[in-house]
């Protein structure tokens, strides 16, 4: 029986690994090895790392340290960041990476999706839409280049057109909710869950594992992602790489799904 997943989602930024608010003001929270480390003893479900200067600087895939995070990581590994190729993202599969997950160049250019898919299969291509609920109405536009141009494309389109060229997951990742610690945007995942019939991730937004909870109660089987909740702690966010037991895990999805 498939099981939500609980999955920490670390940002690396000039070789470090950071924590943004809104995408801006990185804040340096550690290394990113040493996280994983980490993150391997507490046995997670998953890990996302996304390399946010990559794409931004136009630059290639890191392949040194993505083959150096490949090789730490007991756990499923999804890498993002600066792929814009078929054969890019070969390479990084072939490095023991599980998954790849684009954004700019599979918003930009769809059939990408397609070519990656083809060359790696489907359950590895992960297309990541970040987005902003619009000033008028009640939909979300898509954003690219780290939330600093808008697409002016909804997050529905973009998400049915994912979908349709040959994506095997979605990231819905909210700009508003990044870093507040909030909760998450129910109403946008509830959206988008409805409409696609790929598994979804959301991230943005969670404080509290009760966060966590009410996110699987509300769109069910789905994959419950966030950065800060697994880096800080307490009121003041000292940095602490941090994840649920097991028997947590457990706790909370039978009380989410019943």
């Amino acid at each position: 029986m498939l099981r939500p997943r609980i999955i920490p989602c670390l940002l690396v930024h000039k070789g470090g690994l950071v924590k943004t608010v809104g995408f801006k003001a990185p804040k340096y929270v550690g290394d990113p090895i040493n996280a994983v480390k980490i993150f391997n003893e507490k046995e997670v479900d998953e890990l996302t790392v996304l390399d946010i200067d990559a794409t931004a600087n136009k630059a290639e895939p890191d392949y040194r340290m993505i083959a150096n995070l490949a090789a730490e990581c007991r756990m499923p590994l999804c890498y993002g960041g600066g792929i814009k190729t078929a054969e890019q993202a070969k390479q990084i599969i072939g490095l023991g990476v599980e998954k790849v997950a684009i954004s700019s160049a599979a918003v930009d250019n769809p059939d990408l999706i397609s070519r990656i898919a083809d060359e790696i299969g489907r359950q590895s291509v992960v297309v990541v839409l970040d987005v902003k609920k619009r000033m008028l109405g009640g939909d979300y536009d898509v954003f690219t280049q780290n939330a600093q141009r808008n697409t002016k494309r909804s997050v529905s389109d973009l998400a049915l057109l994912a979908e349709k060229h040959g994506a095997g997951e979605l990231v819905i990742n909210s700009i508003d909710r990044d870093g507040q610690m909030k909760g998450y945007d129910l109403a946008l995942a509830q959206k988008v869950r409805q409409l696609v019939n790929i598994p979804i991730t959301i991230l943005g937004g969670a404080g509290a594992l009760t966060d966590l909870e009410s996110l699987i109660r509300t769109c069910g089987v789905i994959g419950a992602s966030a950065g800060s909740l697994f880096v800080f702690k307490g009121v003041y966010k000292a940095v602490l790489i941090n994840y649920p037991t097991l028997a947590q895990r457990d706790d909370l999805v039978k009380s989410a799904l019943g």
